[in-house]
């Protein structure tokens, strides 16, 4: 404000006593605007204001479609009708030799949701749903929402007791919604299991549609556009963001089972594909492919998904003649969805560094031993700066469908992800639990999940960071890096899971290739080989088992060696050297 009243007053002054007319007065106040640090604002406005623009007219028109659909009460299975009646014999899924058009896969669905209604299913019932991804997937879960049934998309991967969890979940009957069938719930996804047990996160009508449709229209995907799937079905990315683009636009999806890296280019040949979807490793697997002619005789232009690595990014376009990469950034239950639509190296989103306010995200200080949010002596967050980390979070606004927080079927998870007083006090922000950096032009970029970070010899150290290395290393391999406790040392070792099926790593190529690549302290001091590195239904590496374990060689059973500074390679970790690390005898 005294800046603003010390430009009014200059203003008066070259009026007044400067015999200048508006014109000048206006030149003379931006030169000095400008003179005194103004410049670098404006260079941010002159580098950043089409971006701007064209995500907040994207912006207002989510908003409108949103308020109209939420005014008229319609649901996804609405919007599938007009789809079908737009354009009922085009071809809404291709899978393996399988062709759906909309008109069939509508019958489908109404005989699904015929059936279920006369064995006494109705609205606020769950049906759990658990098979491969296939368009019969869809038609299902969408004949059981047509009769307002919830359908709980289990990943077909789990067994067991985390199988028997997510079943469990989502029987609790007692989760009844509202009678408007816009808020009312569409489909239970569930996480992926990174940190702990899948937790079932509410999607809503309006999300489903919300997600949809930004993707659409953010991207500048077409409704000729040919779509190649090979992402669960019962996780986002596929089941929202793909399958979305099919029932509310008349997209025509190829769906097949599973990821397949050998037979990717070709199906994108076979089913004349336009845009295909990435998650996690996926884009990695394929750079790890020998070359094939079918890799650069399609005709995709778009590659959407969430998780390519800047160190890979350029390479995956070149290589395979991909124009323009749709990176973004989102969580299922959380309102912090970002996209990078400039397609800017590295990031997976942004925010306008203009009029930050405008979509209420911010990136808060953590503590980076315990994740903890920091406040300022006015109990409120503490934002990170341009060029600092910090945990994303989103403003919760209740009633706004591009802010509402859903959560999960389980109320404490829910309760759990929600932080208060974050941007002034009284409010309620829903917290990520992922750490990202802002740069000044407001482009984001991933950097781990909280409490993926860990502290050794004093500093930290990113596991992605030291994973993309790595991997990079080891042509392509999956890898997973996580920190483990070491009696009697401060912070956690660095070790380094490996897949190594055929036995063939030269440990002491690696370990020389790891100083000129990463900084001491970053170094893993224990590598573990194993057959196979778990991940996730979306391709995303598991270390929470793996991190508990430690380095104890009488416990794990996988090969594993520690790194011997005097010697400067890799030594097996047999159980002498184990008491020798424990005991202080040999240092890390």
């Amino acid at each position: 404000m005294l800046k603003l009243a010390g430009y009014g007053a200059l203003a008066a002054v070259l009026w007044r006593y400067g015999g200048l007319g508006w014109a000048g007065v206006v030149g003379g106040i931006t030169a000095v605007y400008l003179a005194t640090g103004g410049w670098k604002f404006a260079r941010i406005v002159a580098l950043t204001l089409p971006r701007d623009l064209h995500a907040l007219t994207s912006l207002l028109k989510f908003k409108m479609a949103m308020k109209k659909h939420a005014r008229n009460k319609t649901t996804i299975p609405d919007m599938f009708r007009e789809t079908v009646a737009r354009h009922p014999n085009k071809v809404a899924f291709l899978y393996e030799d399988q062709v759906w058009t909309f008109q069939e896969l509508d019958e489908y669905s109404n005989a699904v949701g015929n059936y279920f209604s006369q064995m006494g299913y109705g609205s606020g019932d769950v049906v759990a749903l658990y098979m491969e991804s296939r368009p019969v997937f869809v038609a299902i879960w969408l004949g059981l929402a047509k009769i307002g049934v919830v359908a709980a998309l289990i990943n077909f991967n789990l067994r067991m007791e985390s199988l028997a969890h997510c079943i469990n979940v989502s029987q609790a009957k007692a989760l009844i919604f509202g009678a408007e069938l816009f808020e009312d719930t569409l489909l239970y996804i569930y996480t992926s299991g990174t940190t702990g047990l899948p937790k079932a996160a509410v999607v809503k009508n309006s999300r489903y549609f919300y997600m949809a449709n930004a993707v659409h229209h953010l991207f500048g995907l077409r409704k000729d556009d040919v779509v190649y799937c090979t992402l669960p079905l019962y996780h986002t990315a596929g089941g929202i963001l793909g399958v979305g683009q099919a029932l509310i636009f008349g997209m025509t999806v190829a769906v097949r089972r599973k990821f397949s890296a050998s037979n990717f280019w070709d199906d994108c040949v076979k089913y004349n594909c336009t845009v295909i979807q990435y998650i996690g490793e996926i884009c990695r697997y394929l750079l790890a492919q020998p070359s094939r002619p079918a890799e650069t005789q399609h005709r995709v232009r778009v590659a959407l998904g969430q998780g390519l690595r800047a160190r890979n990014w350029e390479h995956f376009m070149e290589r395979f003649g991909i124009k323009q990469v749709a990176e973004l950034y989102g969580a299922t239950e959380g309102n912090v969805n970002i996209a990078n639509v400039p397609g800017k190296i590295g990031a997976c989103g942004f925010n306008s560094a203009i009029v930050p306010w405008f979509y209420p995200i911010r990136l808060v200080r953590v503590d980076e031993g315990t994740g903890e949010l920091l406040r300022g002596p006015d109990g409120l967050c503490i934002p990170a700066q341009a060029g600092e980390c910090g945990e994303l979070v989103g403003k919760i606004i209740q009633g706004d469908p591009m802010r509402e927080y859903d959560g999960y079927a389980d109320k404490q998870a829910t309760k759990k992800k929600i932080a208060y007083d974050v941007f002034k006090k009284g409010d309620m922000a829903f917290l990520s639990g992922d750490v990202l950096m802002m740069d000044e032009l407001g482009f984001l970029y991933f950097r781990d999940r909280s409490g993926d970070t860990f502290r050794w010899k004093g500093e930290n150290v990113s596991t992605m960071e030291v994973e993309g290395a790595v991997s990079r290393l080891l042509d392509h391999r999956d890898t997973v890096v996580y920190g483990v406790e070491v009696p009697g040392l401060e912070g956690r070792a660095g070790m380094a899971a490996v897949a190594d099926q055929n036995n063939s790593l030269d440990l002491k190529k690696l370990a020389s290739s790891l100083k000129q690549a990463l900084p001491g302290y970053a170094i893993p001091m224990f590598l573990r080989l194993t057959k196979n590195v778990d991940t996730t239904g979306t391709f995303k590496l598991k270390k929470t088992d793996v991190r508990k374990e430690g380095f104890n060689p009488d416990v794990i059973s996988d090969q594993m060696y520690y790194m011997d500074l005097s010697a400067g390679t890799y030594k097996p970790l047999d159980s002498a050297a184990y008491q020798d690390i424990v005991s202080g005898k040999i240092r890390l």
